[in-house]
């Protein structure tokens, strides 16, 4: 063993992916690693086909999730896919593939799962006589515009139906894929019926292309912040992950960029690394950053009471210490010096019909 090595997941498949590990499910009861016993062949593994996304159709029981979370500015949400094929390395939600019997890495970007009946599932649990309309979230744990949508359209299909019902809701995505749905999103914002949050990491390309590979490039989420607002839609820039030592150095420029093509609020939030994700993304930065890795794990860590990640509510989104004090410091000057207003929108929740019956009517098959 001394002259082994773990290696990463076949580089010469994983091209356009953000992971560098496939590594196994938590509930797996055994654990596996990739081992360079030194009889590889470089070129039978030059012939190995790209690795392929798959789509499995999930049909749930229920679409509407919902939380109490003290540090989350919704109560409800709905999540059109399982699992995103953007890949960006440093998303929160990777964990969630372990309950599939998935790898939280290149499984997650790599084997989707879709709900078709989304809609109808949404017209149902909207349509009870005990239901309260609240703003619905759309992009909370996966993109709703991930490269699969422009095909499915579920996330259409769920806006039609929100749009139908004049029922508000948010949605957060990297995709200017967004612009897409203008002719519904446009008028329901002058019913004060929708918002749009557009996340940009960062204003370069070549990092923006390592670190979330199949996400609209940053000079296109800027255009469609910029085509959302002209559309009259309020649109919201979310300047994170703030990856110490990484990108955080761009916040004020990405505020700055943003502003210039009409975004009128702000929000930021700090790198989370929960479960699977702390390796994965350490991982990821030896392979792409080895000069700077060792210190922005050290960053990291101090942000977080010398832990990869503290989970506490209060402080998970914008961590503890003084380099995350200093992150907040600089993210609250820029705004008031920018204008933007306060991060969240009061949607209008009076305008909302209950669907027709028609459409609470499920499909047999």
């Amino acid at each position: 063993m001394s002259q082994s090595q773990i290696i990463p997941f076949d580089k010469s498949r994983r091209h356009g992916r953000g992971a560098t590990h496939n590594p196994d499910s938590r509930f797996e009861s055994e654990q596996r690693d990739f081992i360079d016993d030194g009889w590889r062949n470089p070129s039978a593994e030059s012939e190995e086909e790209i690795l392929k996304t798959t789509v499995t159709i999930e049909r749930p029981k229920s679409i509407i999730s919902r939380n109490t979370s003290p540090d989350l500015p919704f109560d409800q949400s709905v999540n059109a896919y399982r699992g995103c094929e953007h890949g960006c390395i440093y998303c929160y939600a990777r964990p969630t593939h372990a309950y599939l019997n998935l790898s939280p890495g290149i499984d997650f970007e790599s084997r989707l799962f879709a709900k078709p009946n989304a809609a109808e599932l949404l017209a149902r649990e909207i349509s009870r006589s005990a239901y309260k309309c609240k703003p619905i979230a759309l992009g909370t744990n996966t993109d709703p515009y991930q490269p699969i949508e422009r095909k499915l359209k579920i996330t259409r299909e769920i806006i039609e139906l929100l749009a139908e019902t004049k029922h508000p809701f948010s949605i957060t995505t990297k995709s200017d894929l967004v612009l897409r749905d203008l002719d519904l999103l446009a008028p329901l914002a002058r019913d004060n019926l929708v918002s749009v949050g557009i996340s940009v990491t960062t204003l370069d390309t070549h990092l923006s292309r390592v670190m979330e590979p199949r996400a609209s490039a940053p000079y296109k989420r800027l255009a469609a912040i910029e085509a959302l607002s002209k559309a009259g839609i309020r649109t919201l820039v979310q300047a994170s992950p703030m990856i110490p030592g990484l990108n955080d150095q761009e916040l004020e420029q990405i505020l700055v960029a943003a502003r210039d093509k009409g975004a009128d609020s702000a929000v930021y939030l700090l790198l989370r690394l929960p479960r699977e994700v702390a390796a994965l993304f350490e991982n990821w930065l030896l392979e792409n950053f080895p000069d700077r890795a060792s210190r922005v794990m050290k960053l990291v860590r101090s942000t977080r009471g010398g832990k990869d990640y503290d989970p506490e509510f209060g402080t998970r989104m914008v961590g503890t210490g003084a380099y995350a004090a200093l992150i907040n410091k600089r993210f609250r000057l820029a705004c008031r010096q920018l204008g933007f207003a306060g991060s969240k929108y009061d949607l209008a929740t009076d305008r909302f019909v209950k669907p027709g019956r028609d459409r609470r009517q499920m499909n047999l098959f």
